[in-house]
């Protein structure tokens, strides 16, 4: 693994951390309160971040999150990026890339995801298209009860089969497409979003609609974090599978839901790394500058360890993400490495932004100081897409249950590159040949304050 940037992820991580760092100030974001910055969107699209995310990757996407991070910006960057361009871009068809890519890339259109698939939340049901001379059917023939299909649900690795034909509970949808009903309780810039990547909570298939489609309510709900979420209410809505069989699929056969859920967890994951590193930089120039008994806090021991260990956790989420990430890019299955990174952003994020709060004494309890938006961004995204418990489990299962011939092979096609890249190095090998080779982390100038604290 080689975890430095391409000429094109630095260029797109300096912009992203120029823009942020001069639209997203705490003066402009008390202003705007709990509302999405839409300036700043627009500023973001125009100099062409989101599309530039089809050609940076999803590393290249978690080097501009990190940045949105450190400022808490109030954009849908994330759950546009990763539940519409990389989503549409990895497992739609051409006529959906053609159509929605576009679109999403300027900034035109917004999308987001109502992650993770809860049993019972969402149901799709066949909705085959028919001539405008063509008799309707009975209203009561319309959903039929009972299961639609007799499929297992997927797992991470991708999806489960069972013996015998399949079987379903009417005609085969060869339109893909489907109205869908049920609930979603929580959905993240649902009030900014025109597109929605809904998964069914059965079969957990991806389906996209739009909000302005009949049959679908969006009601305001305030989250820990502004971001702008809303409730997401499904009423027969018409809806159009994303995602085909693996044999045509443009990445290697796996789940697309899968497949999404992890490239979301890593997303975020990133995101949670740049809001804690925000954290923390922000205790060290306060415990540099604030002084207790005569001397800054920072030279008391307690601060010390306490912003190293912030520290630690801190890198521990960026270098977890990034392998995720590098994986992913790479064409290689992240799905153990996403739920890494996730646990890691859940339970080493919450510790770090406790302690950036901490450090700033009775100041960090005023719920205007600029700290305290970062603990709450921390809280929020510690949460989202799974707790640390419900991740720590998921990966449990995923490493008790996978076949150790795939796993092998796995690890095989990983040290090709490896390999690869030593045999191009012989100067460098014969001096050392037995040293491995550890994964080298780009350069970050936002770290020099994290590391003054420790």
């Amino acid at each position: 693994m080689d975890f430095t940037p391409t000429p094109e992820q630095t260029a797109a991580r300096e912009l992203a951390a120029e823009i942020f760092g001069d639209l997203s100030t705490p003066e402009r974001l008390a202003d705007r309160g709990a509302d999405t910055d839409t300036a700043l969107w627009k500023e973001l699209c125009t100099a062409g971040l989101p599309g530039a995310v089809a050609e940076t990757g999803l590393l290249g996407l978690v080097l501009m999150l990190e940045e949105q991070g450190r400022t808490t910006a109030q954009v849908p960057f994330a759950a546009s990026c990763v539940y519409g361009l990389l989503a549409i871009g990895a497992h739609g068809d051409a006529d959906q890339r053609a159509r929605l890519l576009p679109a999403l890339g300027d900034g035109t259109a917004v999308a987001t995801g109502a992650f993770p698939a809860r049993p019972g939340g969402v149901r799709a049901w066949p909705d085959a298209p028919r001539r405008q001379d063509a008799p309707r059917r009975p209203e009561g023939s319309r959903r039929p009860e009972g299961p639609r299909t007799a499929e297992a649900p997927p797992t991470a690795n991708g999806p489960r089969t069972t013996d015998g034909p399949r079987k379903t509970d009417g005609p085969r949808n060869t339109d893909r497409r489907a109205r869908l009903t049920g609930c979603v309780p929580v959905v993240p810039w649902l009030r900014e979003a025109t597109h929605v990547l809904v998964p069914d909570g059965v079969t957990q298939t991806l389906w996209l609609l739009r909000t302005d489609a009949p049959g679908v309510r969006r009601d305001p709900v305030e989250t820990t974090a502004p971001w702008s979420a809303g409730r997401l209410t499904l009423d027969d809505a018409p809806a159009e599978q994303l995602g085909p069989d693996a044999s045509a699929a443009r990445r290697p056969a796996t789940h697309p839901y899968a497949d999404v859920l992890a490239t979301a967890r890593t997303a975020f994951a990133g995101l949670q790394a740049g809001v804690c590193a925000g954290a923390l930089a922000r205790a060290v120039s306060h415990t540099l500058t604030r002084e207790q008994f005569g001397r800054p806090l920072s030279t008391h021991q307690g601060v010390q360890l306490r912003a190293a260990d912030a520290h630690m956790d801190t890198e521990a989420i960026r270098l977890t993400a990034y392998e995720a990430a590098w994986r992913r890019d790479a064409g290689l299955d992240a799905g153990e490495q996403a739920l890494t990174a996730a646990w890691w952003a859940a339970e080493a994020g919450t510790r770090v932004v406790h302690t950036g709060q901490h450090l700033h004494g009775g100041v960090g309890a005023d719920l205007g100081h600029p700290v305290h938006r970062h603990f709450l961004w921390g809280r929020q995204l510690a949460s989202y897409l799974g707790s640390g418990a419900e991740v720590l489990e998921e990966l449990g299962q995923l490493l008790t249950t996978r076949d150790p011939r795939a796993a092998q092979a796995q690890a095989t096609q990983a040290t090709q590159p490896a390999q690869a890249a030593q045999a191009t190095q012989p100067t460098q090998a014969a001096r050392n040949p037995t040293a491995p080779t550890a994964p080298t982390a780009p350069s970050d100038p936002h770290t020099r304050h994290e590391e003054a604290a420790s």
